[in-house]
């Protein structure tokens, strides 16, 4: 799979910017040149805090962890994606990574089991779509499921963290509608993380989700402040964003 540096490359030729143009994902210039800032921003954070533990949870097929390692960062990533399809091939991105461990678990708070809907390529859900999410994609239109153990943050962090000397985790958090109900599943235990990333919504994809004031109250409340905040995706109709990836820090925790 190609880098990010290389599909926003792609789409920056020598004679200037061609209209409308997108990569093989159909993401545009904006969104791509967005979520590139984005990473570079995270691995700023990451260096400044001496991150030593990236949880990344709603890892997918591994996007997050191979971007990680291209921003230079070498320490543990402990990965968790519960759609048994993209967990595959999460397995086989890390594979060769000793410092790079799988879980095909969805968190959240409280412990069960339960159905995520797939089918959705990146945007599988442990959430049905919205009213407004079904109108902005097709792809919600048809749906499967299958079942999933959901655990929470706070009693996977000891294995996850076993080993390492001084632990400065980092939370990244892409879950489809669902990283508030991660980050409330980690109780207590949220005052070790030194930083987050959350997907947050202004126009919710789907049903239950919170919208980003009420996420962003939550992770304030627990003693994180705003460092970045870049647009994921707009409203082709009306250009309003849909939603951020809000990195957020415990600025007390700084090197």
């Amino acid at each position: 799979m190609r880098t990010l540096y290389e599909r926003l490359r792609d789409l920056l030729p020598e004679s200037g910017v061609r209209a409308g143009a997108t990569d093989e994902t159909g993401r545009d210039l904006q969104s791509l040149a967005s979520e590139f800032l984005c990473h570079q921003h995270v691995g700023e954070m990451l260096d400044l805090y001496d991150v030593n533990c990236v949880f990344d949870v709603g890892a997918n097929t591994g996007q997050y962890g191979r971007e990680l390692r291209e921003l230079g960062y070498t320490g543990r990533i402990v990965s968790f994606e519960p759609a048994s399809a993209a967990f595959e091939r999460l397995a086989d991105a890390a594979a060769g990574d000793p410092e790079w461990r799988v879980h095909r678990l969805a968190l959240g708070r409280e412990e069960r089991v339960t159905a995520i809907h797939t089918g959705w390529d990146t945007m599988n859900s442990l959430l049905p779509p919205s009213d407004y999410g079904r109108g902005r994609y097709e792809r919600f239109t048809e749906t499967r499921t299958e079942e999933v153990r959901v655990r929470r943050l706070a009693d996977v962090m000891d294995e996850a963290l076993d080993g390492i000397d001084d632990p400065r985790p980092f939370l990244k958090m892409d879950t489809q509608g669902y990283d508030l109900e991660v980050f409330t599943g980690a109780g207590d235990r949220i005052g070790e993380f030194v930083g987050l990333l959350s997907e947050v919504a202004l126009l919710r994809l789907y049903e239950g989700s919170p919208r980003m004031d009420e996420a962003v109250a939550a992770y304030e409340a627990a003693g994180f402040e705003t460092t970045g905040l870049y647009s994921v995706s707009r409203d082709p109709a009306t250009g309003r964003v849909v939603e951020f990836d809000c990195v957020m820090m415990r600025a007390k925790r700084a090197r």
